[in-house]
This record gives structure tokens, C-alpha cells and sequence, in this order.
């Protein structure tokens, strides 16, 4: 266990999920680490801008990237960063799993027909927690 976890949702894209973000975040602190706890900060702005402290974040991320274990992923709401994040996980080789919600939003082709990354449609949150207890414990 302690495997060190990029969780990836949603910011500039919405922040409409943020609280579930912050749960799913706290469920897995429980036994490991989540690399990127401020996903799920609730007073987190979806309006900063500027060149060089984009920069600063890519940075940031894709070093965070290369040290995780695992990505897990909310993407019911559709995000630029999550799709790259995903997509940079892939090329060097680090297991991913992707959580939506079908009721509402079609997932992504380039996710759902991607056979490298394991999908999790959810209905309801609480069908979010065994399925992490299961990626987890592995």
C-alpha cells in the first residue's frame, strides 16, 4: 500500500465536481498518497492565468506524473488537462483508471476506445469507493 496517486479532475474545464473530487481524495489519503490533493480544493479559482506560471504547473504536474504509481481519474466533466494528463500517463506506462458518470456525458472516444486505460462508469458516487478499494489494494 502508500502507492503515490495523481489524481486528475477537472479545473480550468469546471469545477462543477470539485466536492466529489475532495471526496474520492480523502477516501484514498486514507491508506496512500495523493500527489495532487489540490483537485479536490474547493476555493481553488478555474481564472489564473499567465504564461510562466503555466508553465510552473506543467512542470509541477508532469513531475508529479513521472513519480505516481497510478492515475485515477474523474472525467464526467470534460477537461483539456485531464485528456493530456491521461495521455502523458500512457506514454510512460503508468496504470490508469478512469471514473464518468454515463447519466451524464458520453465519455470521450479517445478514452473509452483507448484499450490502455481501464474505464469505471459510476451511476451514483458511493459505486465509486469499492471499485478504489479494489485499484488500490492491488
Amino acid at each position: 500500500m502508500n502507492k503515490k496517486v495523481y489524481f486528475a479532475g477537472s479545473i480550468r474545464g469546471g469545477r462543477a465536481d470539485a466536492g466529489l473530487y475532495r471526496s474520492i481524495i480523502e477516501y484514498i489519503q486514507k491508506t496512500d498518497t495523493v500527489l495532487t490533493e489540490h483537485v479536490g480544493d474547493l476555493s481553488l479559482s478555474v481564472l489564473e492565468r499567465g504564461r510562466s506560471k503555466d508553465a510552473l504547473i506543467w512542470a509541477q504536474d508532469t513531475g508529479w506524473l513521472k513519480e505516481s504509481d497510478l492515475v485515477i481519474a474523474e472525467c464526467t466533466n470534460p477537461s483539456l488537462g485531464v485528456g493530456y494528463e491521461l495521455a502523458f500517463a500512457e506514454a510512460h506506462g503508468i496504470p490508469c483508471y478512469c471514473f464518468y458518470d454515463p447519466d451524464k456525458v458520453q465519455l470521450s472516444a479517445m478514452i473509452a476506445g483507448d484499450a490502455y486505460f481501464t474505464v469505471l462508469p459510476y451511476r451514483r458516487a458511493e459505486e465509486i469507493y469499492p471499485q478504489l478499494d479494489r485499484i488500490l489494494n492491488n
